[in-house]
């Protein structure tokens, strides 16, 4: 399947990672361990395996818990012992990511064109809203739909789903925009169009579907919708 751009409503993107950069963790963990690059990627997987475990025995806490339980095994993991208050100030920094340099300028194309943009995160409610906050979204982003609102994460299809009915149009007609190798076919198994934001040259995983399509920035989002 190829991108459609005729047929796109409404444009959803992913949080983390596709609009605010989660590899800023590396700052407040470099005051604990040598290698903060390492713990921080040992961090961000470890969290996405227990959401992705969750789905499967049907169990919820909210992404930010999750979060807190992979940031204490990834730094048990480098063999540091961090007290619980510096490890809340550690995890307290997924309120206040930096957003990529494109994001802005690009949302902004696309809401003159006419789009509407949304946020569909595995981010809990109070996540999403200081990221919106802090990253100065609050004019550029029309909705942000939580994990919390089904008890279900990211790549399973329901929360994609839940997502397109809070839109209110159908699947087909939603462009999903995440930076997530996982993220994107789980939009596509539920029917979106997905586009792969593919800012740090990754490799996309071994699916037989690939992406509709694959962009660097947003602003070649907009491009292609002749925003």
């Amino acid at each position: 399947m190829s991108f459609d751009p005729d047929a796109v409503e409404a444009i959803a993107f992913d949080s983390y990672g596709t609009l605010v950069d989660v590899t800023a963790v590396t700052e407040p963990l470099a005051a604990h361990v040598d290698r903060p690059d390492l713990v921080a990627t040992v961090w961000r997987e470890r969290s996405l395996s227990y959401a992705m475990v969750a789905n499967a025995i049907e169990e919820y806490d909210s992404f930010y818990d999750l979060n807190r339980r992979a940031l204490r095994y990834a730094l048990e993991t480098a063999g540091v012992d961090v007290a619980e208050d510096e490890r809340e100030e550690i995890l307290s920094t997924y309120h206040e990511l930096p957003v990529f340099d494109d994001v802005h300028g690009g949302m902004e194309r696309l809401r003159d064109a006419g789009y509407d943009c949304y946020v569909v995160s595995n981010g809990n409610e109070a996540m999403l809203e200081s990221l919106v906050e802090h990253a100065d979204l609050d004019d550029l982003v029309a909705e942000t739909v939580s994990a919390d609102e089904v008890e279900r994460f990211k790549p399973e299809s329901d929360l994609y789903r839940h997502a397109a009915d809070r839109i209110g149009t159908q699947p087909e007609e939603i462009a999903f925009v995440g930076a997530g190798w996982w993220d994107v076919p789980g939009a596509i198994h539920a029917g979106m169009q997905g586009v792969w934001i593919d800012r740090q040259d990754t490799l996309w995983g071994p699916y037989e579907v690939d992406p509709d399509l694959t962009v660097e920035s947003v602003h070649e989002v907009a491009d292609e919708l002749e925003a």
